[in-house]
Formats: C-alpha cells, sequence, structure tokens
C-alpha cells in the first residue's frame, strides 16, 4: 500500500465515524466495511512500525463514547474524530514511525508534536512560515520550563523576559554545563532561534526550509532535557 493509498483509508475511516455520529450512515449498513477497512489499515500500520492510535473497530462503541454525553454536538464529534486522526495522519505524511520521546513539560511536549504535525499538513509559503513561528514558542517554552532568575544569572546582567529565549537559555546552559562546552551548546541554542525567526519572515519558505527549522529546534529540546537529568538511564 502507498502512502497516498493509506491516507485514502484512514480519510474513509474518518469520514464514516464522522457520518455515523452526525445523522448521516446507519451504523447497521457501516460497520462491517468499516471493520474490515480497519483491519487494513491496522495491519499496514503495523508493517510501518506506526503505532495504531484508532481505538473503535467496532462503530457500535463509537457510538457508546459520543453518546455518553460530552460530545452532545455535531461540530464537537467533528472535532473528536479529526484530533483522533490527526497525529497519526501526519506520521505517514512525514515518514516519522513514532512519536518524540517526551520530556514531561507538558507545554513544551505539546509544542514539539504541533511543529511537526504542522510541517506534516503545510502545503504552501505561509503554512511553512507558520512552522518557524510554532518552533520559536518550542525554544520559548523549553527555556521557560528550566530557567530560573535566581539560579541562572543572565550573562549580559540584563533581566530576561518571559519571552527571551536566547537570554534565558544562555543563563541557563551557562550554569548548567559549568565549563568550556557550555559556549559551543549556547551557539547551537541561538542558531536554532535565528532559524526560527528567518523561517518566520521567509516569503519563500520551503518544506526543507520547516523540516530544518523543526529538528533544530527539537535538537534543543532534547539537550536540555539531556542537561536537566530527563534522558539519564533508569
Amino acid at each position: 500500500m502507498t502512502d497516498a493509498e493509506l491516507l485514502r483509508a484512514l480519510d474513509r475511516l474518518r469520514a464514516t465515524m464522522i457520518s455515523v455520529a452526525t445523522g448521516g450512515m446507519r451504523i447497521q449498513e457501516a460497520q462491517d466495511d468499516f471493520a474490515r477497512s480497519y483491519d487494513v489499515v491496522a495491519g499496514e500500520l503495523k508493517g510501518r512500525g506506526i503505532e495504531n492510535n484508532l481505538p473503535y473497530r467496532d462503530l457500535w462503541d463509537w457510538y457508546e463514547r459520543w453518546s455518553s454525553g460530552d460530545l452532545p454536538s455535531w461540530q464537537s464529534r467533528r472535532k473528536f474524530v479529526a484530533d483522533l486522526f490527526k497525529p497519526i495522519v501526519g506520521r505517514v505524511q512525514s515518514g516519522r514511525t513514532t512519536e518524540v520521546e517526551q520530556t514531561g513539560w507538558a507545554r513544551v511536549d505539546r509544542s514539539v508534536t504541533e511543529t511537526r504535525s504542522q510541517l506534516a499538513a503545510a502545503k504552501n509559503e505561509e503554512q511553512f512560515q507558520a512552522v518557524g513561528l510554532l518552533c520559536r514558542e518550542t525554544l520559548i517554552s523549553v527555556a521557560q520550563a528550566v530557567y530560573d532568575p535566581l539560579k541562572h544569572p543572565t550573562l549580559d546582567g540584563v533581566a530576561a523576559s518571559a519571552t527571551d529565549a536566547k537570554r534565558m537559555l544562555d543563563a541557563y546552559i551557562a550554569v548548567a554545563l559549568g565549563d568550556g562546552a557550555n559556549e559551543y551548546v549556547r551557539k547551537h541554542a541561538k542558531a536554532a532561534l535565528d532559524l526560527a525567526v528567518n523561517l518566520q519572515h521567509k516569503r519563500t519558505a520551503s518544506f526543507r526550509d520547516a523540516a530544518v527549522c523543526v529538528e533544530a529546534s527539537t535538537s534543543v529540546v532534547n539537550l536540555i532535557a539531556i542537561m536537566a537529568g530527563l534522558r539519564d538511564p533508569d
């Protein structure tokens, strides 16, 4: 099965789930085809090493979920299904088989996941530019997660604002490493931030520009997670 065929199969599953939950197809008429298509998709995902996070092979189970009370409107059901399929579609489109390793910093993890999903969905210059904004927000979030003004004095003595990722990361890295290596890591973090800012304003932004920016910002997140002890072996 090609990527395009798998994406079409996923879209059919998504459309069927929405239809039966919004006054369209009847479950009795859709269930058999849905289950067969689900099995084909599940087998293809397994063969690719992609985690299958689609929990409803049986549309009656989906009925139990949407009728439980917290999805009262058709719009809420459409959004629920869209959110369910979005990560797995993004992994198929981008060629990623697994999610990025989590840090435990909720906002950072959400931001990293969103940048990759947006990259997978982006089709034009404006959308690639928007990936740059998300990368910058990711770097701000990871800086906020570790920076403590009482423990990490800024290198130039100027107080870091809540969105000054460069000063916060410079200060944190200098203290966390405490030796000559911190200069190179700080340069790496600065380069990732510069890439993000440049991408935001690049009117000819391309997929490659955005993909490089995403990898650079994710790399900084992983470096900071290592320095914070989050990647230490058990």
